[in-house]
């Protein structure tokens, strides 16, 4: 397939306050060595996609204060290759800012969008799915997301309501949306147990994994109809992406923006949607459960990251210690306890939901 055409923009931009205290304001998940392998959530990333596009090809958007974090971890790209937003403004805007750079250096520009802190185990299918995926945005003007089979009834994530035999005629022209490829009904937020128990029995629903495939030409075609105070705001600054002025148009424009996902901003609007049901070993690692629970436990149900960890009586425990600091802990059972050097966090596992909250008590004290 040629890809020179393929380019990926990987969101890099949030703090992660769910894994407080090992992700910090300065210093978040995403840029940290979450699954104890000797490489950041980003690096990982980052590799994954050089197997879909070269490294030339890759645009990390992220908050400014992260940006010597990205040149550090990912030193093969240049400072052109670093969105950095002035302001969170969620993922509408920074998706947007995206496509209007990329559309200024390659109107045919055929876009990835993925987040920086996922984790993929079978990366041969997730590559293979892209490659569908970008097959099938070359040809139409279309919107279209990667959709996680569910495996259990999850009520941490959105879910895609999808036809799953459908046909469609694309562009006024008799084209076939293609093997794999189905339109998409509908969004739904985050359900509660029950809901999400009919979703996953009924067959007609996926996982929202926030995994996006379009032509940067589709995408700011549905901003412009559907989100017009982004794409005003930031088309005002053509003439001046992949130059000197970019950053200080951002500076001064991007705070202007609504702060919006582009789930609500054009995907639950946009009657050109379309999801490849995918099954790619896929977690989103939001939270210190999720990483228990994609990590190989010892006999005991427990993941240990540390050297010098000694447990007793102690069961379906995540334990994340400094190299050399000897731990020693007895008599837990589904617990959380990472300790930082400076912060100590012992939590039960089955009410980390909590600690979101919690982190934001801290930080109004200024120690986040």
């Amino acid at each position: 397939m040629d890809n020179s055409n393929t380019y990926v923009a990987i969101m890099a931009g949030g703090i992660g306050s769910r894994f407080w205290p090992a992700s910090r304001a300065a210093r978040p998940k995403q840029f940290l060595d979450i699954l104890g392998v000797g490489k950041s959530l980003l690096r990982l990333t980052f590799e994954r996609f050089l197997k879909l596009c070269p490294a030339s090809h890759i645009y990390i958007v992220t908050n400014k204060q992260y940006a010597e974090l990205v040149k550090e971890q990912l030193p093969e790209i240049s400072d052109n290759q670093i969105l950095t937003e002035p302001s969170r403004n969620n993922t509408a805007p920074c998706i947007a800012y995206t496509a209007f750079k990329l559309d200024a250096l390659n109107p045919e520009a055929n876009l990835v969008v993925a987040p920086s802190d996922h984790i993929i185990l079978n990366e041969e299918a997730f590559i293979q799915a892209l490659q569908q995926g970008l097959a099938f945005t070359a040809r139409h003007d279309a919107l279209l997301t990667l959709g996680i089979q569910p495996t259990r009834p999850d009520t941490g994530y959105g879910y895609i309501n999808y036809e799953k035999d459908y046909s469609s005629t694309l562009n006024g022209g008799a084209a076939p949306s293609g093997p794999g490829i189905h339109k998409v009904l509908n969004f739904t937020e985050k359900p509660p147990l029950e809901k999400a128990r009919e979703y996953l029995f009924s067959g007609d629903y996926l996982w929202n994994a926030g995994i996006f495939v379009w032509r940067v030409e589709s995408v700011l075609k549905a901003f412009r109809e559907y989100a017009g105070d982004i794409h005003r705001i930031l088309a005002a600054g053509a003439g001046q992406y992949n130059t000197p002025a970019e950053q200080a148009f951002i500076d001064e424009a991007y705070p202007t923006t609504p702060s919006i996902s582009v789930d609500y901003a054009i995907m639950e609007r946009a009657p050109n949607v379309y999801t490849i049901p995918s099954s790619f070993g896929w977690s989103d690692l939001g939270t210190w459960a999720s990483l228990h629970a994609e990590s190989l436990p010892d006999e005991h149900g427990n993941v240990v990251q540390g050297d010098k960890v000694k447990l007793s009586d102690t069961y379906n425990c995540l334990v994340r210690a400094p190299k050399g600091k000897r731990i020693v802990l007895g008599g837990l059972d589904d617990f959380i306890i990472v300790d930082e050097g400076d912060a100590l966090l012992i939590w039960p596992k089955n009410r980390e939901q909590e600690i979101k909250q919690v982190t934001k008590e801290i930080e109004k004290e200024g120690d986040l």
